[in-house]
């Protein structure tokens, strides 16, 4: 007669055919499901039905035991956005654009607003030589040594400083076309050591605003001997 199953010298039974690796198995009985001739066809099944999930291209690489592809150590290629995401990389592609422009647009309106400045000082003080004039010639008869008059002349002053206006041009300035008009050449004492053309009268002082000149300093020059 047959038995059902066979026993070995210890009495333990073995269900079905003994396979590779029963003895350390944790099941019952040492069965290992993977040595389970089914387990193969079950696998594949799996992963067929991955890359109906997942196609080719979107990213997800899958072997045929369903883990992830292991090998080469590439990274895996990402999915292209669509939907929701695609709509708001769009739209964050579009703020930055438009932050852009806006700091380009501010840094051409801060230049423009300063040059705009500059301009109407320069109109006002130029409208304003005449005075300043009379101002330079009282002062230079000594009619400004003290009093209202001088007083107010200070405070004009004080407020063209303000503004970035500066007075320049003074007897023993080396003479310079780029910020002196010589009126007149005349025969003079230079200061010794002298060896260019130098200024010796100031006939109208000159004014700049920071580093443009407004009006040249009229000037009375000699040349060294």
């Amino acid at each position: 007669m047959t038995h059902g199953h066979e026993h070995d010298a210890e009495g333990r039974g073995h269900h079905g055919p003994a396979h590779p690796g029963d003895s350390g198995s944790a099941e019952p009985g040492g069965f290992d499901e993977f040595d389970h001739p089914d387990f193969a066809d079950i696998a594949a099944a799996a992963a067929a039905s991955l890359r109906e999930e997942h196609p080719e291209g979107t990213g997800i690489p899958v072997v045929s035991d369903g883990t992830a592809a292991q090998g080469d150590g590439a990274e895996p290629s990402l999915a292209p956005l669509t939907g929701d995401a695609a709509l708001a990389a769009e739209r964050l592609e579009d703020l930055r654009r438009l932050q852009a422009e806006y700091v380009n647009y501010k840094k051409r309106v801060d230049r423009d607003r300063s040059v705009a400045r500059d301009q109407g000082i320069s109109h006002v003080l130029e409208s304003m030589l005449p005075v300043l004039d009379e101002i330079h010639l009282a002062r230079e008869h000594g009619d400004l040594g003290e009093g209202p008059a001088a007083t107010i002349v200070d405070k004009l002053e004080a407020v063209l400083a303000k503004l970035g206006i500066e007075r320049f041009g003074a007897a023993g300035d080396e003479f310079d076309p780029n910020h002196h008009e010589a009126l007149m050449r005349m025969e003079a004492d230079l200061p010794e050591g002298a060896t260019t053309t130098t200024v010796v009268q100031v006939l109208q002082p000159g004014y700049r605003l920071g580093e443009r000149i407004v009006r040249a300093a009229r000037v009375a020059v000699a040349d060294p001997q």
